[in-house]
């Protein structure tokens, strides 16, 4: 039984592949995607399997590992671990815009999953109701990104309503605060957030987190020459960097069978935890050696 709740934010610094294997189509390499809505995702065990492997990179005291994670595979000394990650979920993308660069595009779906998490974890989000976004309108906080009355996002034209901004600009608020930390390195994507989150319909998004994905063309070389190999070529993708998305984390006491005076409480568990992620950088997922896969986390801890 999991005492202990926490939400994860996790925010892309770099592309990011998280691995779903070999798929059949113009990408070799796709990412993990839910499949009722097909948005990437992060596996729970994906980000808890990350977090074990730097545990100690990122200062942690190694002893603890086990104790927290579980055993390795194929120890004799069996136990569960303390900590759970769930799944992550998508909750705003970055897309190209006319004015401004990009915005943070998120929609009622998407929101209203992060809402419940935060909720069911004691996470309190006032955040007002929206009205409804229909196909092509799109809410937003800043008028500056519109030319007229119009979004312009990639190759699309979003009709901005003029309505919902003030309640918007809360929930924009609310969330710059959580995911991400305190600090001058932070302040310009915090402010942007805050200014440029931008709802579309679960429709209109759901094209977004389908295409608008960082695809890049590798080339398989051949280790004996050291050129390219013939037929070579293939495609991987990749979360594009500004991605924020969001995770359970739960914690119980320690379960070593090391009597209850080596045990840590779950409270415990939760602080050593948020003291080795939280506000810190993490590699997850495949091409570490090219700089893919570095995230952010930051915990926002339920009562």
């Amino acid at each position: 039984m999991f005492e202990k709740h926490a939400a994860v934010f996790l925010y892309a610094v770099s592309p990011v592949h998280m691995g779903a294997g070999s798929a059949v189509g113009v990408i070799d390499n796709p990412i993990q995607r839910e499949r009722h809505t097909g948005h990437p995702s992060f596996a729970g065990s994906g980000i808890k399997g990350a977090v074990r492997h730097g545990f100690t990179a990122i200062g942690a005291d190694e002893k603890l590992i086990g104790r927290l994670f579980g055993p390795k595979a194929g120890s004799s000394d069996l136990h569960a671990g303390a900590v759970s990650f769930g799944d992550a979920q998508l909750l705003a993308l970055p897309v190209r815009s006319l004015k401004g660069g990009y915005v943070y595009a998120t929609c009622p779906q998407a929101l209203a999953r992060a809402q419940r998490l935060l909720q069911l974890i004691g996470v309190a989000t006032d955040w007002p109701a929206l009205s409804a976004v229909a196909d092509g309108d799109c809410r937003l906080v800043n008028p500056a990104l519109l030319s007229g009355d119009k979004l312009h996002l990639e190759a699309f034209e979003y009709r901005a309503a003029d309505q919902d901004g003030a309640k918007l600009k809360t929930i924009a608020a609310d969330l710059a605060a959580k995911a991400l930390p305190d600090g001058d390195a932070y302040a310009f994507f915090r402010d942007k957030l805050k200014t440029d989150l931008v709802v579309l319909s679960d429709t209109d998004f759901a094209y977004f987190a389908h295409n608008a994905m960082l695809v890049e063309p590798h080339v398989r070389i051949d280790a004996d020459t050291g050129t390219a190999s013939d037929g070579g070529l293939f495609y991987t993708e990749n979360l594009p960097p500004e991605s924020l998305l969001l995770a359970p984390l739960l914690a119980s006491q320690t379960r070593t069978g090391n009597g209850k005076e080596n045990e840590l409480l779950a409270e415990a568990v939760m602080a050593q935890i948020k003291a080795v992620i939280d506000g810190k950088l993490l590699q997850i997922g495949g091409d570490a050696t090219t700089g893919r896969g570095l995230v952010l986390a930051r915990i926002v801890e339920g009562k």
